[in-house]
């Protein structure tokens, strides 16, 4: 028997910027990519779908993202596709005495929820999915026993014989939300590629998510075994040079052949500006409006783009002069873009001595030697400096660009070092 798929992760339904005036527009994207995997599906008459991982942005929604997320997995259901899935590390909730958003689709049958049980020896138990309860580790279709367990931490490669040790069925399919070294552009929840090798032996397809980055991984003797799809939408800057889409597999003699459907996500840019021997402010936003314009280049897509910003160059003249809101006056004349962040690297030429030593660091840099102090000034702390900075700095970015709440944060403390 024939059986066809998709293979999608790291949807994120519920990201926008908050802060932002196209927050609206751009909290629809995510659903407008789901729908349109949801319609190809249904069109190719695929026997289920498979979600690595991270349908949600952050595992506390908001009502009207939950009603969303039913609407669009609803021609899946009208269809009679099984949509098997499993969490992510923004799926999943802080306070597990609580049903997640997750929990509740698969109670109410639009998603079949894949997560094990635990042993009191600490191996897993692939519990047959009930869909009274909606819960279960391992689900039968057509003779294919698909197997699924979430994201598990930075520990995961230590995990993976306990998991082969506890799959005793033949033709096997596993979804795991994890990165593999070399391949995942993520520095978190990885595992190294020795590691997840064994997971060849028992499973003829790993479905992985995780890292938004397309890829896919062969054993020694050159047989493809595990597949990460990327996020179909741009999530973050610096996806913009990835591969976007998602698998339509098809399983036939007991091989899978994967094809690679690309999607269609809103144009995202990031744009490195070299004013370098500016001499004053006007004379750089002419500079900028050219490098822009040139930068541009033609694309058939109307659809207002993401865009990211860095200013770098000496310039002769104080960088506060150019503004945020100045700068993004000028790029909404440009290119009227959904969202712009602007990373201002320039740094003041002096003429005297001491004074320009000074002057010519950047305004990262200075930030960065600020706190490095003050972490330094608590002696608790000595040793993990950088460590605090660079978690400091990533607060802070996710609270500038308005689109994380108090979850997400938490998350970002409490994950494990990489």
């Amino acid at each position: 028997m024939t059986i066809r798929f998709l293979h999608t992760a790291d949807i994120h339904l519920g990201k926008t910027y908050r802060t932002s005036s196209g927050a609206a527009e751009r909290y629809e994207d995510f659903f407008h990519m789901l729908e349109a995997i949801v319609a190809d599906a249904v069109v190719e008459q695929v026997t289920f779908v498979l979600i690595s991982g991270d349908l949600f942005h952050t595992g506390q929604i908001l009502p009207r993202t939950f009603a969303r997320t039913i609407e669009t997995l609803q021609p899946l259901k009208d269809a009679g596709i099984p949509c098997i899935a499993v969490e992510g590390n923004h799926d999943w909730i802080h306070r597990r005495d609580s049903i997640s958003w997750m929990e509740a689709l698969s109670q109410m049958g639009y998603i079949r929820l894949l997560r094990p049980s635990r042993t009191e020896s600490g191996g897993y138990h692939f519990d047959p999915f009930d869909p009274e309860t909606g819960m279960g580790g391992h689900i039968e279709i057509n003779g294919l026993n698909i197997y699924g367990l979430g994201y598990i931490g930075t520990q995961a490669g230590a995990h993976v014989a306990r998991i082969c040790e506890a799959v005793t069925t033949r033709s096997n399919l596993l979804l795991f939300h994890v990165g593999v070294w070399n391949y995942s552009p993520v520095e978190i929840g990885n595992m190294k590629p020795e590691e997840a090798l064994p997971l060849a032996e028992v499973f003829d397809y790993v479905a992985l998510g995780h890292g938004h980055k397309p890829y896919t991984i062969e054993t020694p003797e050159g047989r493809s075994y595990a597949f990460n799809p990327g996020a179909p939408e741009c999530v973050n800057f610096g996806e913009e040079k990835y591969d976007k889409g998602y698998y339509l597999v098809t399983v036939e003699s007991g091989g899978y052949h994967h094809q690679f459907r690309r999607s269609n996500p809103r144009p995202m840019l990031v744009m490195a500006i070299n004013l370098d021997g500016a001499e004053h402010a006007a004379d750089a936003l002419e500079r900028l409006r050219c490098q822009v314009n040139e930068k541009l280049g033609s694309t058939a897509d109307n659809r207002r783009p993401l865009l990211e910003l860095r200013l770098s160059g000496r310039v002769a003249f104080h960088p506060f002069e150019l503004g945020r809101e100045r700068l993004k006056l000028i790029l909404t004349e440009l290119c009227n873009p959904l969202h712009v962040e602007i990373k201002n690297h320039l740094s003041l030429v002096t003429r005297s001595g001491e004074e320009e030593a000074v002057a010519k660091r950047s305004l990262s840099e200075i930030e960065r030697d600020v706190l490095r102090e003050l972490v330094s000034a608590k002696s608790d702390y000595k040793g993990h400096e950088e460590e605090l900075v660079r978690l400091s700095l990533a607060i802070r970015d996710q609270v500038l660009k308005g689109e994380t709440d108090g979850e997400e944060l938490l998350g970002l403390l409490l994950r494990e070092p990489a």
